[in-house]
């Protein structure tokens, strides 16, 4: 559980209004019987599991923010037509963020290619969230970073452009603002949860462990 009451006045007005900002891209989008999902997947006739939408993701050039949308088989998510990923490139990172120093994982030469992981958020079949969600590191690609350096970034998320769909851009970039305190929460969780299943399962590396995938989700 999240206790808002510590939380400041000016944390809890950015969040206030990162709601309002949510609620009114739902309410533009269904003023035409549009949802977030139908949105960004509307330029495509045929929707693949596992791929990428849009395309490529994602980047904006100058937060250095990226996300993309995809789906899993429905088998492995009961009531989910698909969900987002949001990252953040070290080109956006506050000063001081460094990737965590793990045995035997080679860091991507192009040090802008060595991207963190922020959230996942989890859509129903009506284009309405259900679910955040963090993961372990082969899920993404991404390269690790500890929990404390991963919300530090959390602010600095932000897709201020207009294609794929301007709606859906500022829909995900108030989603992480509004959900920032319970996002922390998952991504400490996230790590807690790394250490305890290294220390209970035999593993040769836990960030590769395709038995640990989701770690923690929040309905």
């Amino acid at each position: 559980m999240v206790d808002l009451s510590v939380l400041s006045r000016e944390r809890l007005g950015m969040m206030l209004e990162a709601g309002r900002e949510a609620v009114d891209c739902h309410r533009v989008l269904a003023k035409t019987g549009d949802n977030l999902v139908g949105e960004l997947l509307k330029s495509h006739e045929t929707f693949y599991e596992w791929d990428h939408y849009p395309p490529g993701d994602v980047y904006d050039r100058e937060s250095h923010s990226q996300y993309y949308y995809h789906a899993h088989p429905q088998e492995e998510r009961t009531g989910e037509h698909g969900h987002f990923h949001t990252f953040l490139r070290p080109k956006g990172m506050p000063k001081g963020v460094r990737p965590a120093k793990l045995p035997g994982f080679e860091m991507p030469k192009d040090r802008n290619d060595r991207l963190s992981h922020l959230i996942g958020v989890s859509m129903d079949k009506h284009g309405v969230p259900i679910r955040l969600f963090t993961t372990n590191r082969w899920v993404t690609g991404e390269v690790w970073y500890e929990a404390p350096d991963v919300c530090a970034m959390l602010d600095r998320f932000e897709i201020d452009l207009a294609p794929p769909s301007w709606p859906v851009n500022r829909w995900l970039t108030a989603m992480v603002r509004l959900f920032r305190p319970q996002i922390e929460a998952l991504i400490h969780e996230r790590d807690d949860g790394i250490r305890r299943w290294a220390s209970r399962n035999e593993t040769e590396d836990v960030f590769e462990d395709r038995r640990l995938e989701v770690r923690r989700c929040l309905n």
